[in-house]
């Protein structure tokens, strides 16, 4: 088993109606945060996060949640208060896999379901028994024309950042100042959320506050997979998978190339899953959770897992 986690440092906040505890487990650089709800031995429910979000994402809805289930939802490297990942380190799709594995790993789960937003969609999905999609398709596929124009220019980006170690200073911002750039970002977060997501987004400085991100998410992925690869790891889930697609979310203002969109959506069918469009924007499960929270509980009832009575949370 993996060593290394293990602090749990009990708080509440007023955006919460539900306590929280903080998970805090031991990786070789450092070490990877987030927040847990529910009892030790209830339903293993990882949640993970979209890109340059962090796990506060999580924080309206899961309180709307069964509460004898055991929700884990974490910081992925790089974002929130998880470590950022080594110098001279990509951030790439398959050590965001890496890193789900080392906490399902730790927690010794055998067995879970995910509720996944953007990019945490597809990690894993053949360890689950059911997976919940937060306006995402789960796969992204890029042109193979692209692949390996972004491979270079992320490689280009990545070797530029490592030698400006000299003039790499955080900027200092007020809170409301700090509030504008996130909100400018992204345009469908509510005030309040922008609060929430605030709370491990930032950190208190002289003078201010700083982003406590790390800058090199936003660099060019250098991995990347085309349709014809996102189709068939499509094609190997297994779990009952539903689709919550925001009408003025993610695809109203970003459209994938070459009707992909229209080809994952139809490969979803072809696997059965639940595909359903509400009424709502991209972080519509954090603006607004009771608008899907019982039609996420629902589904996931629908569907008992086999060894969930087996397994407790290694917490």
């Amino acid at each position: 088993m993996l060593p290394a986690f293990t602090s749990l440092g009990h708080f509440s906040t007023t955006t919460m109606r539900r306590a929280a505890s903080e998970f805090r487990m031991t990786v070789p650089w450092g070490e990877v945060r987030g927040q847990v709800w529910g009892p030790s031995n209830g339903r293993p429910v990882l949640c993970l996060h979209g890109w340059a979000d962090n796990c506060g994402t999580f924080s309206t809805l899961i309180p709307l949640l069964p509460k004898d289930w055991r929700f884990v939802a974490i910081d992925f490297p790089g974002h929130g208060l998880s470590s950022h990942r080594p110098d001279g380190c990509l951030y790439t799709f398959p050590l965001y896999v890496a890193d789900v594995r080392r906490v399902v790993e730790a927690l010794q789960w055998k067995q879970f379901s995910i509720i996944g937003h953007s990019m945490g969609d597809a990690l894993y999905p053949e360890m689950v028994d059911a997976v919940v999609l937060l306006d995402n398709y789960g796969y992204l596929p890029t042109q193979m024309t692209e692949m390996f124009k972004n491979m270079r220019k992320g490689i280009n980006d990545q070797i530029h950042y490592d030698n400006k170690t000299d003039e790499r200073k955080e900027r200092v911002y007020t809170y409301e100042k700090a509030k504008e750039r996130l909100k400018a970002a992204n345009p469908s977060l509510s005030d309040p959320s922008a609060d929430i997501l605030l709370e491990r987004a930032v950190r208190e400085v002289e003078g201010g506050f700083v982003f406590s991100r790390d800058f090199r998410i936003n660099l060019k992925n250098i991995v990347n997979n085309n349709i014809e690869q996102c189709l068939h790891m499509l094609s190997l889930v297994k779990a009952r998978v539903m689709l919550l697609l925001a009408k003025d979310g993610l695809f109203k203002t970003f459209t994938l190339p070459n009707g992909y969109g229209d080809l994952i959506q139809k490969s979803w069918v072809d696997q059965k899953a639940t595909i359903l469009n509400i009424e709502g924007d991209h972080h519509i499960h954090l603006n607004k959770p009771e608008s899907v929270a019982s039609i996420i509980t629902d589904f996931l009832q629908s569907h008992s897992p086999d060894e969930t009575e087996n397994q407790s949370s290694k917490l």
